[in-house]
């Protein structure tokens, strides 16, 4: 009776916050399980009173060891059951997440082939559906498959001067290639000439990649919340939100429609390593994922450093309010370093990686962490202070080496960005062309209002705003908690209402809110922001532990606030995927059934013209974006690509533009000859371009680069002692005839050849 007096005292002096309930099962355990000390206390009595009661204490501790049986066969019926339910969820859970992938891969090829006919058409006409600029990549990939060998069609991609007129290049270094590489690669070695087009091969692989990318953002939803119900919710919206989610259905061989499913991939991996509940073998498999997806990212966009760099942003923030484990931080900064090294290897010692800010960002983290080893310890003030030494250390650090790795290797393109940020954001203003065209490019203009309209009429926008609210309210008092000093539960329950708590719940909610600012910002962002606001907020609505959180703070006391959320968390997901149900899912069926019309004659009959009349070596100037369907559909050679990454490209492109300006035959000749260019194709829709936005036509942008502007009383007005000389030239009089004759022309376009020999006729 002594022994189990003091176990009831350490008990409640050990553990002061625990009710009647978990003493008294104590209680029980010590009576059943441990009952051996209580029958060896019997035992030394019984052997100095006599041995005559020693088959009694032997009697009574083997009954006292029947309910310890019992008991063990229980949790071992309990265990087995839990496991099987573990299990079952898994399996259902898994299975929902490839069904929706599939599922929406055969919703997004169905939907393609209705709005361009694309099973019915030619193969010319099928290559031309390929929008936006994007049609010279799927060039490659037919080049790689007509090839006499993979190894021969890899060669010519290295060292090509078929492309650009007058210069030999890297292709697949220069346009990120490894796409097309790698899909005629497996078009050879599976035989897939024998049961399937080189077009479709290629469009389902870019499909079979928009799956895992819906997969991907299904898993990281399912992970956060607990129920694969938050996965079908974010699918849901992510179809539904399809104009503001991808641009694979008009633009396919588009960069980012390949790497974006690899970076879905990433981010869910990242969120099952920062999760503190997970078994060491689940977390190397979520590290391998990481660093695999990472480098792969980097690999087929030439922009996806920025995006990682955004990323490490976010990570920079946990690890300085000391939201995460050091050693996964170490790790992480690892899988980046060895991705940006293996994609610097592979990308031909590309010196946009090494000046890129996420190398910055790492190499200074690492770097103030050796000078600040410190820097998580002390009082609240003295830590604050020590963070913003830290930042200016990083920050510091990350620009002196992003300046000294410029001067030692310099980057093109480092000064034409800070140019364009500064144009931007309204500190400097310029007249430089090219800046003016890319802000005029709606993926850099800020978003419209129907953008949110859409968002808000799918109930998204109000149900992501509450729960990042929630999130961010959590995650700020973790913030506090953690710089005055306080640990974070290893083990977080339901009933403790700290979701903030949860690393990659933390980590979201800064991804959230840098990557929707820039989406603020430039419309073009929203392709990345857009499908994580469908599965933070499908998460938010779905997970016991956000509305456990919101309760805690009202201190309910009407109903037990852990049952109110288990309903809410069912409830409110219930209600949100019904209303969709029945609102979305007949237009969404409505776009399959309803065939569009998508038909380009005028273009068709210039590449036939091209294919037929022009000589093979022929070189064409034009617009980027035609210039793009020349390449493709004929194969000649061109001044200029849509490639807006390349500010040498941009600048050939400047070069090509000038036939719609007011300057004279003998300056766009000399112009084209100088590109070696042979014929000149001008079209109509931006010789006649009518815009509502005065100044982002291409008119008059040349106007004001080329200073043939006038400006009075606030308005804009273009003079030069020349003629426009796309309108010029259509009037067939000398000097024009004298270096162009034209060869070709329909309503859309006219093509004039630029005369190896002048001839003066007046």
């Amino acid at each position: 009776m002594t022994e189990l007096r003091s176990r009831k005292t350490d008990s409640s002096e050990g553990d002061k916050e625990e009710d009647e309930t978990p003493k008294e099962l104590e209680l029980e355990t010590t009576r059943g399980d441990g009952s051996a000390s209580v029958g060896g206390e019997r035992e030394q009595q019984q052997q100095k009173e006599g041995e005559g009661e020693g088959d009694d204490a032997l009697q009574e501790r083997g009954q006292s060891n029947r309910p310890s049986e019992s008991s063990v066969k229980r949790s071992k019926c309990s265990f087995a059951s839990g496991l099987l339910q573990r299990l079952a969820r898994l399996f259902f859970g898994c299975l929902a997440a490839v069904a929706c992938g599939v599922l929406y891969a055969i919703y997004m090829s169905l939907y393609h082939d209705r709005k361009f006919w694309f099973s019915m058409r030619q193969e010319l006409e099928r290559e031309i559906t390929f929008q936006g600029g994007s049609g010279f990549y799927y060039y490659y990939y037919k080049h790689m498959l007509t090839a006499p060998s993979f190894e021969r069609g890899l060669y010519e991609l290295m060292v090509d001067n078929r492309t650009l007129s007058g210069q030999t290049f890297n292709a697949v270094e220069r346009f990120s290639l490894y796409p097309e590489v790698i899909t005629s690669f497996v078009y050879r070695v599976t035989g897939g000439q024998d049961f399937v087009e080189p077009i479709y091969f290629y469009v389902g692989a870019v499909f079979g990649l928009q799956a895992i990318y819906v997969t991907a953002l299904f898993v990281c939803s399912w992970v956060m919340s607990g129920t694969w119900v938050a996965g079908m919710l974010t699918v849901s919206w992510y179809v539904i939100n399809r104009p503001d989610t991808t641009k694979v259905d008009f633009a396919i061989p588009l960069r980012d429609n390949w790497a974006l499913p690899y970076f879905s991939c990433q981010v869910a991996a990242l969120t099952g390593f920062l999760s503190n509940n997970i078994s060491s073998a689940t977390e190397m498999c979520c590290y391998l994922t990481l660093s695999a997806t990472t480098f792969i990212f980097l690999l087929v966009w030439e922009h996806s450093h920025y995006v990682l760099f955004i990323q490490g942003l976010c990570l920079f923030l946990l690890d300085s309010f000391d939201l995460v484990p050091v050693r996964k931080m170490a790790d992480i900064h690892k899988a980046y370093l060895g991705a940006l090294f293996l994609a610097y290897l592979f990308q031909f010692q590309n010196p946009a990686l090494l000046s890129s800010p996420l190398l910055s960002l790492l190499i200074g983290s690492v770097i103030a962490r050796y000078f600040q080893q410190k820097m998580k310890m002390g009082p609240l003030v003295a830590r604050v202070m020590k963070l913003f030494l830290h930042f200016y250390l990083v920050f510091t650090t990350g620009i002196t080496f992003s300046y000294l790795v410029k001067k030692l290797m310099p980057v093109s393109e480092s000064d034409f960005i800070l140019k364009f940020l500064e144009v931007k954001f309204g500190l400097n203003t310029t007249t430089d062309f090219i800046t003016n065209v890319l802000l005029c490019q709606e993926s850099f203009q800020t978003p419209g209002q129907d953008f949110f309209l859409r968002l808000t009429q799918a109930s998204v926008l109000p149900f992501y705003l509450l729960v990042l609210a929630v999130c961010l309210l959590s995650t700020l008092q973790t913030i506090y908690r953690r710089l005055s000093g306080q640990p974070l539960k290893p083990n977080l329950r339901l009933e403790d209402g700290r979701i903030g708590e949860q690393p990659e719940v933390s980590y979201h909610v800064f991804h959230t809110l840098l990557f929707g600012g820039l989406a603020l910002l430039f419309d073009g962002m929203k392709f990345i922001w857009t499908p994580y606001v469908c599965m933070f907020t499908a998460f938010g609505v779905c997970s016991p532990e956000l509305w456990m959180t919101v309760l805690k703070w009202l201190k309910l006391k009407s109903i037990h606030p852990v049952v109110l959320s288990l309903i809410l968390s069912t409830a409110v997901p219930t209600i949100i995927g019904f209303s969709l149900w029945r609102e979305y899912c007949p237009r969404v069926l409505a776009e399959l059934s309803d065939v569009q019309e998508f038909y380009d004659p005028d273009t068709v009959e210039l590449i036939s013209w091209i294919n037929s009349q022009a000589p093979g070596a022929a070189v064409f100037a034009g617009s980027p974006q035609l210039l793009g369907t020349v390449k493709l559909c004929s194969g000649s050679a061109v001044t200029s690509l849509p490639l807006y990454s390349d500010i040498n490209l941009l600048r050939r492109s400047e070069d090509s533009y000038q036939v719609y300006s007011m300057r004279s035959a003998e300056d766009i000749y000399k112009i084209l000859t100088s590109q070696k260019a042979n014929y000149v194709i001008v079209e109509e829709s931006i010789s006649n371009e009518l815009s509502l936005n005065k100044g982002c036509r291409i008119k008059d942008l040349l106007d004001i680069a080329n200073g043939h502007v006038v400006y009075d009383k606030g308005e804009i007005y273009s003079f030069s002692k020349h003629g426009r000389f796309c309108h010029e030239i259509k009037m067939n009089y000398s000097p024009y005839t004298n270096y162009f004759t034209r060869v070709f022309w329909n309503r859309s376009y006219h093509v004039y050849k630029v005369n190896s020999v002048i001839s003066f006729q007046y």
